[in-house]
């Protein structure tokens, strides 16, 4: 009678244990340490189709907002005397009924600009005072419309390559680095109380990060506002390595930067190179022997897809005083650009939420039994 009643007991224990695991959210589990975000698309902000549970799991998880793709110039500034803010305007609005942050993304990339936007009536070259000027009429545009409504922007994004060199963008061949400078200074007087990013991909290579470092220490050494540099972290299953990514972190933090984990996904599909990062000009064609899981992920990789994600908060932990925010790379498998990248058609399972809006019981479950306090 005894064995069955302490049996009994432990099954009720787990029973509550694992209910209230259910119940828990990642905001609140890690809110002690570091917010958690999500990059959402306008699907998922007006609630359209498929998309309509959205809101509900925003609520439960997630502090902050990531434009995904809406604040990129191609989409908010289109031509010249056209802007589109009527969904960044609705972003606003989902933010503030769930009580989120909003980190604007991004104000100026070599990506998703108009060829208008380097050039005069004649398809000439602009000269670099008027290129930025340009720029700078784009960022007090946006952001005067959004003061005190977003915390913080990635305010230039990917301009250096993966050896350290800048970017050959026509921002650089036109401006030279005085396009990053000039737009964290037209940013900072736009609204001086929001916080302003650096972002990148691959920061977990040394050449990278140090030339990362290098330009935003130049910046502040001039007195430009930089508060913090954001780590995109497009990763794989093994690779990089846990020791590699915490030598950024801790790299950054050292030259006295915030550390933010940005666009954070895990990759489980094969590619010709084992490509990880997010070089979006580096793409192949559709080849469906890649696509190795179509049919459905096994439970073998979902445990090693949740281990994964646990030995990464685990480190995100450990370096609590560095970092301030982690956020995901999409809101759930079927909105995430890796079913497009680095080749089309792909059917990707990187993130915590699976297509079917469903939480990933496995990988939550891991988050959650993580301590919060070193």
């Amino acid at each position: 009678m005894k064995t069955i009643l302490s049996n009994l007991f432990t099954f009720l224990i787990l029973f509550f244990f694992i209910g209230s695991l259910h119940s828990q959210s990642l905001k609140d589990h890690f809110e002690p340490v570091f917010d958690i975000g999500a990059a959402i698309n306008q699907r998922q902000i007006i609630g359209q189709g498929n998309d309509s549970q959205a809101e509900v799991l925003i609520s439960k998880h997630f502090n902050s907002l990531t434009p995904e793709n809406i604040m990129k110039w191609a989409l908010i500034h289109p031509q010249p005397n056209q802007y589109n803010f009527e969904a960044m305007d609705q972003l606003v609005s989902l933010a503030e009924r769930t009580k989120s942050k909003i980190v604007g993304h991004t104000l100026v990339w070599h990506n998703q600009t108009p060829a208008w936007v380097y050039q005069d009536e004649k398809g000439n070259d602009l000269p670099k005072d008027q290129l930025i000027a340009r720029m700078e009429n784009h960022i007090e545009t946006i952001m005067g419309r959004y003061k005190g409504k977003i915390m913080g922007y990635d305010v230039v994004n990917e301009a250096i390559l993966d050896d350290g060199e800048m970017r050959p963008s026509k921002w650089y061949e036109i401006a030279g680095k005085d396009f990053i400078k000039s737009a964290f200074i037209k940013a900072s007087e736009v609204d001086p109380e929001a916080e302003l990013y650096y972002n990148d991909y691959n920061m977990w290579k040394p050449a990278k990060r140090d030339a990362a470092i290098e330009l935003t220490k130049e910046m502040r050494a001039e007195g430009i506002k930089i508060d913090g540099i954001g780590m995109q972290g497009h990763y794989g299953l093994e690779s990089p390595s846990l020791e590699i990514i915490e030598e950024c972190i801790v790299k950054i933090a050292e030259a006295g930067f915030q550390v933010m984990i940005t666009e954070l996904d895990i990759d489980l599909l094969p590619n010709p190179v084992n490509r990880h990062g997010a070089d979006i000009d580096a793409t192949f064609p559709q080849d469906d022997s890649y696509n190795i899981y179509k049919d459905g992920l096994p439970e073998e990789v979902q445990a090693k897809l949740a281990k994964r994600y646990q030995e990464l908060f685990e480190l995100f932990v450990k370096h609590q005083d560095k970092i301030s925010r982690v956020t995901f790379w999409g809101l759930h498998d079927g909105a995430s650009w890796l079913n497009n990248w680095p080749m089309p058609r792909r059917t990707a399972y990187p993130l915590v939420i699976d297509r079917n809006y469903q939480e990933k019981e496995e990988i939550i479950k891991a988050l959650l039994s993580i301590p919060t306090e070193n």
